[in-house]
């Protein structure tokens, strides 16, 4: 069983506002009749799967599209009807439940479809399955890899009753980069797949964030509206989005412990750090089993708008940083967010770590508490 930290001062402050905003603005900017299927594969991102998805609704989003199957039920469970995508390639086995639930399964061959076939007519004989045909145009992952292997699929999903065929997509490698080359690469190749096709489905669909951010003549009818939704700039810095994103998440903790660290006295694992000079040392209660990287000694965190540095290493579930002057225990400490003027991003921290800010955000755990604003 997950266990929740609630009787900490350790928590993610999710603000919906900001999700409503991105996603808001961004279907503003499509062509009419093109449907946004937020992406909450996750957790959302680590912001909360039911809550993002309920704000997204609201904010003119058509359906969902998650990794797992498990996802998909779990929006199913908690009383969502709209169209859900499985991104991922699920084992056929569970092709029947999928349809009984009406869940879109991605296909990448015509062996899955054969596979599948024997569980839908036992499970769902009277609900066939909605199919998205993936096709690898240049990302390498799932998917079709020739016209003709695509063309043979076809054929054999729209003679079977077992199967509805609802959509086709491919996924860019390349969107989020200032050079077009390999992303042109990757139309010409969907181009010539999309040639084999006698009739186009309900949903064409190449648009992740990046692309219906740069690339929008591309949308098809659909867009699977992921990382900016939650305010994060796909492209990190290289590229600047058309319209404000709203970082959507916040981490905040408070100091529990305040000690004068005399000169000469060490911190931490490993005496990695010791002081030159007295200074005031706090404690913080987070630490690398809450996924506050261990690698991010010597990065800063926000108290009272001033930057102060993650001294010593990060244990698993705490950590220390030196402060300018005494502060009391209870003093709120900003590690992503705003606090008296000063800003500390995710970005900030996924540059230090030299990763991205997907990754750190789907990396807090459930022990962290989410809580929501507006």
């Amino acid at each position: 069983m997950t266990t929740i930290g609630t009787h900490r001062p350790t928590q993610l402050v999710i603000d919906q506002a900001a999700i409503y905003h991105n996603i808001a603005t961004e279907k503003a900017r499509l062509a009419k009749g093109t449907d946004l299927f937020m992406v909450v594969k996750a957790n959302g991102y680590g912001h909360g799967i039911t809550q993002v998805a309920t704000t997204a609704v609201k904010a003119g989003a058509t359906g969902f599209c998650v990794a797992i199957l498990d996802e998909a039920l779990t929006l199913r469970a908690a009383g969502f009807n709209q169209p859900i995508l499985v991104l991922g390639i699920t084992e056929p086995q569970y092709a029947g439940l999928m349809a009984q639930k009406h869940i879109s399964a991605t296909v990448g061959s015509q062996d899955w479809l054969e596979a599948a076939t024997t569980s839908i007519e036992t499970v769902s004989p009277d609900q066939p399955l909605n199919v998205h045909l993936g096709l690898d145009t240049g990302m390498g992952r799932i998917g079709f890899q020739e016209p003709e292997a695509l063309a043979a699929a076809v054929t054999a999903l729209t003679a079977s009753p077992a199967f509805n065929f609802e959509g086709i997509f491919t996924h860019f490698s390349k969107a989020d980069s200032a050079d077009t080359a390999y992303f042109e690469k990757q139309i010409s190749r969907w181009q010539a797949f999309m040639a084999v096709l006698p009739e186009r489905p309900r949903y064409v669909h190449v648009s992740n964030s990046a692309t219906s951010l740069w690339h929008d003549a591309c949308n098809g009818n659909m867009i699977r509206f992921g990382v900016a939704g939650y305010g994060l700039n796909p492209s990190g810095t290289e590229l600047t989005a058309p319209f404000e994103l709203q970082p959507a998440m916040r981490l905040e903790t408070k100091i529990v412990f305040v000690k004068q660290l005399k000169a000469g006295n060490s911190v931490s694992y490993g005496a990695t750090y010791t002081a030159q000079q007295d200074e005031w040392v706090a404690t913080l209660p987070i630490g690398y089993a809450d996924g506050y990287e261990r690698r991010l000694q010597g990065f800063h965190v926000l108290v009272d708008g001033h930057y102060c540095e993650i001294i010593g290493r990060i244990c698993m579930d705490q950590m220390m940083v030196r402060l300018p002057h005494e502060y009391p225990t209870g003093t709120t400490v900003t590690l992503v967010g705003n606090d008296h003027g000063a800003t500390i991003t995710l970005q900030d921290v996924a540059d230090y770590c030299g990763t991205i800010h997907y990754e750190l955000a789907c990396g807090f755990t459930t022990r962290v508490p989410r809580v929501y604003l507006n």
